[in-house]
């Protein structure tokens, strides 16, 4: 049998969702003790288990047992800057001053010639270690950098949303660029990568303050003309951006409505951080279907304030979750997911472990509108796939001595995991990183 067409099976304790835990309770998740994960041409062919599946597999099927492992969707990151894998962990400053003191130095230099690739293909090995298969990425302002990002996303068979980023404005010299030739620039990366196998591509003028209205009035032109294409950018992150933003533009509403004027506010929008949101703002984030970004390191890290979960869905506004490496501090969605936990505590909500984990897998995917693609375990989804140990940690192990039910056994992985955790990962059916080998078993044998 062809090595590509070849079946493959994951065996393990299968657990993936099929609505929101928060609205839905324990009907919302699937949970299999013993299942299989059936893989054909990098997609999810059957899932159900082991019992009743294994008598079903050709005899030339390889089976990889995963036992007693966690199986789950691969995790997604809605909100991450590929530039600053060597800004994370740089000393405190909040936003405006991180981003001149920092940021803005290290985005430079992805004028260099071979500078991009390696950043790509640093972040590539760090999010597929850390179980993280799908992601959206903010590139530099250098046509070159999505270039380089796309083609090495391409070469791994990653389902990716990238873009050039817009910056006209309010940065240095030699990283700004003009309303005409980030339109140009973009269109012309649209039109080579999006829809290109996996790669999505994403509109991303980086905020309204880097931006002049001509700028958003060329991103705003791109989304209208590319109505599949996503649009990314950042809004009330920190009170200066804000007081800057509406100064900029005083004929707007407010910060979202700079956005809404240009045509920037839509279902394929992804707003990142939306801290400072005000009732007018909330509304009009919930008519215009866009998704409010919620990045809890970088938020506690920075020192920019407390999303509210709970008032985004009261107001009927999607939200996606994301670690905006490098104002976040961990490239794992596991970490992410227990700083939000302490984000919402301190506000007196609450996170069950399965909403986390339904947060970085269907409730992303739903999310972004991909949810019939990725994010899920059920027949005929792309088969990203990760693999988790919870008692990867000595620590873990021994909390897990005494956790009573698998929801006490998710929770203490979702607050002390992180890429440890990660056993294997698979990218449309076949395994990447540097994760430990299991050795496979044929179906004949088990």
């Amino acid at each position: 049998m062809n090595e590509d067409r070849r079946l493959r099976a994951l065996r393990g304790r299968l657990l993936w969702f099929v609505g929101d835990p928060e609205t839905s309770g324990d009907a919302a998740h699937r949970f299999i003790g013993d299942g299989l994960v059936v893989i054909a041409d990098g997609l999810i062919k059957a899932v159900g288990a082991a019992s009743e599946l294994l008598p079903t597999l050709p005899e030339e099927a390889e089976i990889v047992d995963h036992r007693p492992n966690l199986i789950m969707p691969g995790f997604i990151d809605a909100h991450l800057h590929m530039p600053q894998t060597q800004v994370i962990a740089s000393y405190g400053a909040p936003l405006m001053e991180w981003l001149n003191k920092y940021t803005f130095v290290e985005e430079q230099k992805l004028a260099q010639q071979g500078h991009p690739e390696k950043l790509t293909r640093f972040l590539l090995d760090e999010l597929l270690a850390s179980g993280t298969t799908t992601a959206a990425v903010y590139c530099s302002v250098h046509r070159q950098s999505a270039e380089a990002f796309f083609a090495e996303s391409e070469r791994r068979n990653t389902r990716m949303i990238a873009g050039k980023v817009m910056m006209d404005r309010n940065a240095p010299a030699a990283l700004t660029d003009t309303a005409e030739s980030s339109y140009a620039d973009s269109k012309a990366l649209i039109e080579r990568w999006h829809g290109r196998g996996r790669q999505l591509y994403a509109i991303t003028p980086r905020f309204a303050v880097t931006s002049t209205p001509e700028q958003l009035a060329a991103a705003g032109r791109l989304a209208s003309e590319h109505p599949d294409c996503f649009v990314q950018t950042h809004i009330n992150e920190n009170q200066a951006e804000i007081s800057l933003a509406c100064q900029l533009y005083p004929n707007a509403d407010d910060y979202a409505g700079i956005y809404r004027d240009y045509g920037l506010l839509g279902r394929q929008s992804l707003m990142g951080h939306c801290i400072h949101m005000t009732k007018h703002e909330w509304r009009a984030f919930a008519e215009a279907g866009a998704v409010a970004v919620f990045c809890p390191t970088s938020n506690l890290f920075l020192g920019s304030g407390l999303f509210d979960w709970a008032r985004a869905k009261r107001e009927g506004v999607r939200v996606a979750v994301a670690t905006d490496i490098g104002g976040g501090t961990s490239y794992s969605m596991l970490r992410t997911m227990a700083e939000a936990y302490k984000v919402l505590q301190l506000q007196g909500q609450s996170l069950s472990a399965f909403a986390a984990l339904h947060a970085i897998t269907r409730g992303n995917a739903v999310a972004l509108g991909l949810d019939h693609l990725i994010g899920s375990l059920e027949p005929g989804r792309e088969a990203d796939v990760v693999v988790l140990d919870p008692a990867a940690t000595r620590a873990m192990a021994h909390r897990l001595e005494t956790a009573r039910d698998l929801a006490e056994e998710l929770f203490v992985l979702v607050t002390l995991g992180d890429e440890r955790n990660v056993a294997a990962t698979y990218v449309a059916g076949e395994r990447v990183g540097d994760q430990p080998s299991t050795p496979p078993f044929l179906a004949k044998s088990i």
